[in-house]
């Protein structure tokens, strides 16, 4: 095993988030949500119950980015002050219910990843060979049940020696982030204590999930203006590609 020195600090192991840190794909999320939030909270409206307005950006950031997708759904709904039952994995899309309006999310965001793909972010792809090239192992999370498909559809499902995605943390029974679970459990299975792992996220839950796992680097990924929210729940520092990482690892 291998380490390198970033941002002043010794790193034996790499943590990355999928979604916005490896591949382009937190746009087709937030237009999943959107589209499925929007047509929902007009049903609403047009049943004459209470919804208020659209779904934003700010929400998408505030509400659901990083979280694991029923989560989402109930914060989201929560700061409507609407409350649904919770239903089953197992519901049809159609269903009202958390787990129906989760899974209607998830058959749009399914849609549009197998007709246009998920491209990776060249810098990101980069920084792992990089990082794989000096003996550093590197795992990568995701609150997705989709990971799997969305790394093979990017090519980059080979640059990693673990995965803990939705799938594995419904098995092991994880707490979403911003606990920290996720990551302590990738951690362990690339056999590298959290303080001397690097932890690289795109979303404030995730930063704030590395801070509180006690990690020896967390890297704030700033793909759409939120720098300062990334620094304030817990990034040691932000960058616009992980790109920008490289010169330091070279000297």
């Amino acid at each position: 095993m291998g380490t390198v020195r970033i941002a002043g600090r010794q790193i034996a192991a790499a943590i990355l988030d999928t979604d916005g840190v490896v591949t382009d794909t937190a746009s087709v999320h937030f237009s999943a949500w959107r589209d499925v939030f929007d047509a929902y909270l007009r049903e609403r409206s047009d049943r004459g119950e209470a919804a208020g307005g659209e779904f934003t950006h700010a929400d998408y950031l505030r509400h659901v980015d990083g979280v694991a997708r029923y989560d989402g759904v109930r914060r989201f709904l929560a700061s409507r002050d609407i409350e649904l039952p919770e239903g089953d994995p197992e519901d049809a899309p159609e269903r009202e219910t958390v787990c129906g309006i989760g899974n209607r999310k998830n058959e749009r965001f399914l849609r549009r990843l197998r007709a246009d793909g998920a491209p990776p972010y060249d810098g990101t792809l980069e920084l792992l060979r990089w990082l794989r090239s000096q003996r550093v192992p590197t795992a990568v999370i995701s609150a997705s049940r989709n990971a799997a498909e969305v790394l093979a559809a990017a090519g980059a499902d080979e640059l990693f020696d673990a995965r803990v995605d939705g799938v594995e943390a419904d098995r092991l029974g994880l707490p979403g982030k911003p606990d920290p679970a996720v990551f302590l459990e990738a951690a362990a299975r690339i056999d590298v204590p959290a303080d001397l792992a690097m932890i690289v996220e795109d979303a404030q839950s995730g930063v704030q999930a590395g801070r509180d796992g006690g990690f020896g680097l967390v890297v704030g990924v700033d793909r759409v203006q939120q720098r300062e929210q990334l620094l304030a729940h817990g990034a040691d520092l932000v960058v616009d590609d992980l790109a920008e990482l490289l010169p330091e690892v070279r000297t």
